[in-house]
């Protein structure tokens, strides 16, 4: 797919007004042969930092390992971003066009004791409604080893939090 074909597409994604506030996500994996690998769970928090926008994300998985990656995400004009966390290498690199982001980076994937670097291209898509889809292509050495599915929702969208991963914080709730 080519990013151009989602100039007119409605909802139009703005990610410093989506990813603003408390932001939640429903994911699994699915290796290249389709069998659910992993569920998880990922609480956002979501901000602007002067121009940067941090998702500072927890994640819970069905095995119950826990996860943080704090990404920061600065607007190239033009509906391109860049952005940097801990595991990912170098830079991530995205555009915005009507309603999808196409976002493509490397990473070091915690496996076992070690780790892999795999390439993710991801596509999200906001919907009507407020639900942002995501799908990504997980890649080692250019053969795909699965597919991860999300699906995000505002806080503000929900009559109440679905789960709390993000640790409390004494007076500061």
């Amino acid at each position: 797919m080519k990013i151009d074909e989602f100039d007119n597409r409605e909802p139009n994604l703005v990610l410093e007004e989506y990813f603003s506030g408390r932001v939640y996500a429903w994911g699994i994996f699915e290796d290249r042969f389709g069998n659910l690998r992993r569920e998880f769970l990922v609480e956002i928090d979501a901000f602007m930092d002067g121009e940067t926008l941090v998702l500072d994300e927890y994640f819970l998985y069905s095995d119950g390992e826990e996860d943080r990656r704090i990404w920061r995400i600065n607007s190239l004009g033009d509906g391109r971003y860049e952005g940097r966390a801990d595991d990912i290498v170098g830079t991530a690199e995205g555009q915005v066009r009507g309603n999808a982001l196409s976002w493509r980076y490397r990473m070091d994937l915690k496996v076992g004791d070690g780790s892999w670097r795999v390439a993710f291209d991801d596509w999200m898509y906001l919907q009507p409604g407020g639900v942002l889809m995501n799908r990504a292509s997980v890649r080692k050495w250019g053969v795909e080893l699965g597919q991860v599915t999300l699906s995000f929702m505002r806080a503000d969208q929900l009559n109440e939090p679905p789960f709390s991963l993000i640790p409390s914080t004494e007076g500061n709730d």
